[in-house]
């Protein structure tokens, strides 16, 4: 599994105080990006909205990209503990109905969390549904594209809780799935604020019939 986390903070936070400030920050940057924006975006509101020092902000945070790039990180994990969440609620019949759920708990986050309809996995985009901001599409790890490492996150989900078959195939279609899904679902926030349900619903039916035609189902 690809180590995302490494790099990510200036310093871990050691303390619960430190843990806090680092949430607070966090949270007001989420807030921000819906309010003004990534490129209005400052580390000096920031750190005044979160009530700590601007020295405390760089104490964790090099610039205003490794703030966006630590609250990636953060939905990322969110969305990965929902789904997770989700899968222990239900039982599917065979694995690639994780599609609908996954799809599902993507959309409600879109909705819901502060910050994620401008930046979700790492991606920023200049409005709903994009364009991706030159220089974002990377923002998780140097070397790979952020939908790659959704993927590689994915495929433990898939491989330890639902025993989908391991090997390249899979990580190959995987990656393809979520690059297909990114699309279609950028679209359907494109189309509506709260994405096109109809949109969303052929996101979830594309990418079934294209895993069940490339990876079997025991």
């Amino acid at each position: 599994m690809t180590n995302v986390s490494g790099g990510t903070l200036r310093r871990q936070p050691a303390q619960r105080r430190s843990l806090e400030r680092v949430e607070r920050m966090l949270d007001e940057c989420a807030r921000l990006l819906d309010e003004v924006g990534y490129e209005a975006l400052t580390t000096k509101e920031v750190a005044r909205r979160a009530e700590v020092p601007i020295g405390t902000f760089y104490q964790f945070f090099p610039d205003k990209q490794g703030l966006v790039r630590a609250l990636a990180l953060r939905n990322l994990e969110a969305f990965l503990d929902r789904v997770t969440a989700r899968l222990s609620e239900v039982q599917l019949s065979e694995w690639t109905e994780m599609v609908d759920l996954a799809i599902d708990e993507f959309v409600a986050m879109k909705r819901s969390t502060p910050g994620f309809a401008v930046v979700d996995f790492g991606g920023v985009l200049a409005s709903p549904g994009g364009p991706l901001l030159v220089g974002t599409r990377r923002m998780l790890d140097a070397a790979l594209e952020n939908n790659a490492i959704v993927a590689d996150r994915l495929r433990t989900i898939v491989v330890e809780l639902l025993g989908a078959p391991l090997g390249p195939e899979l990580d190959r279609v995987l990656f393809v799935a979520v690059e297909a899904a990114d699309a279609v679902l950028k679209l359907a926030f494109r189309s509506m604020p709260d994405g096109d349900p109809e949109l969303i619903a052929e996101c979830k039916h594309l990418v079934r019939r294209y895993l069940s035609a490339h990876l079997p189902q025991e």
